[in-house]
């Protein structure tokens, strides 16, 4: 009787062990997979982040050159604003203009009406 308990006891343990395996084996298998997943979703953000960042170095590379354009043109407009203004002075109680080289005088003053 003893011989069938002990072959009774082993053929338990014998299925307990491959149960154990299989368990442990299914554990390796889903860590794996796991493991897999969170370095492709780390890889997939990182490769968003270095596409926002160089998207954002080309939008701050454009504002530069915009400010750059702006200045240009802010300078070319103040150039063609003396010249179409011209300069005004008041000599003699006189205000002169010059506009395109031609000089204007104006020689009397009046208020400007509300």
């Amino acid at each position: 009787m003893s011989v069938r308990i002990k072959a009774v006891v082993d053929k338990f343990v014998k299925e307990l062990k491959e149960a154990l395996d299989a368990d442990i084996q299914d554990r390796i298998t889903k860590e794996r997979e796991i493991q897999s997943y969170i370095e492709e979703r780390e890889r997939e953000v990182a490769e968003r982040e270095a596409a926002w960042k160089a998207d954002l170095a080309r939008r701050e590379a454009e504002i530069v050159r915009q400010e750059a354009r702006l200045k240009i043109d802010r300078e070319n407009l103040e150039k063609e604003k003396s010249v179409l203004l011209g300069n005004a002075s008041n000599q003699y109680g006189a205000l002169e203009i010059t506009v395109s080289g031609e000089k204007y005088r104006c020689l009397r003053f009046a208020k400007a009406k509300k």
